[in-house]
C-alpha cells in the first residue's frame, strides 16, 4: 500500500478540508479519460489501491493508468478500551485530502468502450461523489 517514505513529523494534527475548487490539479493532462472528484473528503490508502487493482484487472495491459493522488496525511488511532490521556495514539493508516474538482486517475489506451467501463467498475469503489471525464479532441 502507498505510505510517505519519510515526513518530518510523524503525526499532524487533524487540520480541516476547506471545501475550496480545486485549481492545478482540474484538468487531464496524461491519459483520455478520468475520474474526477465533485465534493471533499479523504481517500485511504486502501480505497487508492482497490481502485487501481480494478483498473488494472479490467485493462489487462491494454491501457495505461496514472494515479494522480497520493496518501500523505497520517490518520491516529489509540487502541481499544484505554483510558484518555497519555498522549496521541499510533499511525493508523494513511489517507489523501480531496477537494471538489481534483483528478484522482487518468487513463489512455486504444478501445475507449474498455476504459470507460473500467472506470465505471472502479468508481464503485470510491467513497466520495465524483465523475467520469472523456477528454474532448479538436
Amino acid at each position: 500500500m502507498l505510505k510517505p517514505n519519510k515526513k518530518t513529523f510523524k503525526k499532524n494534527n487533524k487540520g480541516r478540508n476547506i471545501s475550496k475548487i480545486e485549481i492545478k490539479a482540474a484538468n487531464l493532462k496524461f491519459g483520455t479519460h478520468g475520474i474526477q472528484a465533485l465534493e471533499k473528503g479523504r481517500i485511504s490508502a486502501k480505497q487508492i489501491e482497490a481502485v487501481r487493482r480494478t483498473i488494472t484487472n479490467f485493462l489487462k495491459r491494454k491501457g495505461k493508468i496514472w494515479i494522480r493522488i497520493f496518501p500523505d496525511f497520517p490518520i491516529t488511532k489509540k487502541p481499544n478500551e484505554v483510558r484518555m490521556g497519555k498522549g496521541k495514539g499510533n499511525v493508523s493508516f494513511w489517507v489523501c485530502n480531496v477537494k471538489p474538482g481534483r483528478i484522482l486517475y487518468e487513463l489512455s489506451g486504444t478501445n475507449l468502450n474498455l476504459l470507460a467501463n473500467a472506470l465505471r467498475y472502479a468508481s464503485l469503489k470510491l467513497p466520495i461523489a465524483h465523475r467520469i471525464l472523456i477528454k474532448k479532441f479538436l
